[in-house]
C-alpha cells in the first residue's frame, strides 16, 4: 500500500475546501519532498479565496492548490540534494523555509536579477490531482522542485516565526530594500496586519529615525507598537486623509516621510500615501493586488518633488535567508508569536477561512498534521 497525505483544495470562490487524499510522491533528483508542519492564512489567500485577485499561475479556477505561507521538515531527498542553497549539509528531519515560487532562470526579469518577477515563478502550481499533487502550502505535504531555494532554520526559531518567514517577513525585508530605508529615516506603513507589524521592526532595526503605523483596530496598533513602531495614526481619531496627511508632516518636521510603505490592500491609501511623502521619498506598494479597484492622482504630486512608486510582489533569496538570521537573532526582542492568532488542524480549513474572513482571527495558522 502506498503512502498518501492529506490536500485541502479550493472547490471555487467562497466555497468549501475539501480535502483529497494523494499518493505522496518520491522526489526525483534534485527535489526535495516536505512534511509540512504549519501553513499560515496569508491575506492574499483570502483575496484568492473571495474571488477578489485572480493569479495567472496554472490551473483550474474551480479546483486548485492554495497556500504559500509555511515551513516544514525534510521528508525525503532526491538523488544528489545534500544541501541547502547556502551549502549547509541537509538530511531528513532537517527544519526548512523554503520560496514557494520557482525562478526560472532564463526569462529577461531573471537575467536582469529581478527573480521575484519571474513570470514562469508559478509554472509548477498546478491542480492538486497533477502529480507531484502536493503544490502548495494547504497540505500535508509539499514538493520542492529542482533549484528550488531552501534554508535551514536556525536552531531557537519556532514555525510561529518561520512559516511567515518565507511570505510575510522576506516581503518586508525586500520592500524595505529595492526603497532603500535607511539610517535616519522617517518611515510609515499603512496598515498593521501581519506584514505592517513586522515592518515595524525590520524599519528600527534597519536605522530608521522613526517609524509611524496607520491603522484602526486597537489590537493591531498595540501590536505594533510592541513591534516598535514610535508613533501611531488611529483612524478613528483621525478619520480624514488631510488630518492623517497633517500628522505625518508634523511628525516629520514638517518635511514628511522618507519612504511609505503600503500594506493595507485599498486602492484609496495610494493618493492619501504618495501625498504623505517628503521630496525625494518613496511609496512601496505590496497590498494592492487585486485588479480592478481604482483610485486616482495627480501625477504632478510624483514628477514635481521628484517622488518614487514601487509595485513590489514576492521577494528574492537573500531576503528569505535575511529574514531567518533576523529571527534567531530578534526572536527575545519582539513578540513574533503573537502574529499567530489562531491555530487550527488542517481538517479545519474551512473554520479557519471563515473566522479570519470575519475579521474574528488576524492571522491563523494550519496545522496538517494535528
Amino acid at each position: 500500500m502506498p503512502e498518501t497525505g492529506f490536500v485541502a483544495a479550493m472547490t471555487g470562490v467562497r466555497q468549501p475546501f475539501k480535502l483529497i487524499e494523494y499518493p505522496v510522491p518520491q522526489p526525483e533528483a534534485g527535489a526535495i519532498l516536505v512534511k509540512v508542519t504549519q501553513a499560515n492564512i496569508c491575506g492574499s489567500d483570502l483575496h484568492l479565496w473571495r474571488g477578489e485577485y485572480v493569479p495567472s499561475d496554472t490551473g483550474r479556477k474551480d479546483f486548485r492548490s492554495v497556500g504559500h505561507e509555511m515551513c516544514g521538515v525534510v521528508a525525503k531527498l532526491g538523488e544528489g540534494v545534500t544541501t541547502d542553497s547556502t551549502g549547509q549539509s541537509l538530511k531528513v528531519g532537517d527544519r526548512i523555509a523554503y520560496r514557494y515560487f520557482v525562478a526560472c532562470g532564463r526569462c529577461r526579469a531573471c537575467l536582469r536579477g529581478f527573480t521575484p518577477r519571474c513570470p514562469h515563478g508559478m509554472r509548477f502550481r498546478h491542480p492538486p490531482d497533477v502529480w507531484p499533487h502536493f503544490n502548495a502550502a494547504y497540505g500535508q505535504y509539499y514538493y520542492l522542485r529542482p533549484g528550488q531555494v531552501v534554508f535551514k532554520i536556525p536552531e531557537g526559531v519556532p514555525d510561529d516565526l518561520a512559516a511567515p518567514a518565507n511570505c510575510a517577513l522576506a516581503q518586508v525585508v525586500y520592500s524595505f530594500y529595492l526603497a532603500k530605508v535607511g539610517v535616519g529615516d522617517h518611515v510609515v506603513v499603512q496598515g498593521a496586519g501581519g506584514l505592517g507589524v513586522l515592518a515595524a521592526a525590520v524599519a528600527k532595526e534597519r536605522g530608521a529615525a522613526s517609524v509611524t503605523v496607520i491603522d484602526g483596530l486597537d489590537d493591531r496598533l498595540a501590536l505594533a507598537k510592541e513591534f516598535g513602531a514610535d508613533h501611531l495614526i488611529d483612524m478613528k481619531q483621525y478619520k480624514t486623509s488631510d488630518s492623517r496627511i497633517a500628522q505625518v508632516k508634523k511628525l516629520t518636521d514638517n518635511w514628511g516621510a522618507d519612504v511609505v510603505l503600503e500594506v493595507v490592500g485599498k486602492a484609496l491609501a495610494v493618493p492619501e500615501g504618495v501625498e504623505m511623502l517628503g521630496n525625494g521619498g518613496s511609496y512601496a506598494m505590496v497590498g494592492c493586488i487585486c485588479a480592478g479597484d481604482l483610485c486616482s492622482f495627480d501625477p504632478a504630486a510624483l514628477v514635481l518633488p521628484g517622488k518614487n512608486v514601487l509595485g513590489i510582489m514576492w521577494y528574492d533569496a537573500p531576503s528569505l535567508l535575511f529574514s531567518l538570521d533576523f529571527l534567531a537573532k530578534h526572536k527575545n526582542k519582539y513578540p513574533f508569536h503573537k502574529l499567530i492568532s489562531h491555530r487550527y488542524p488542517l481538517s479545519a480549513i474551512n473554520e479557519a477561512f471563515a473566522a479570519q474572513d470575519a475579521g474574528l482571527a488576524q492571522r491563523s495558522a494550519l496545522l496538517p498534521w494535528s
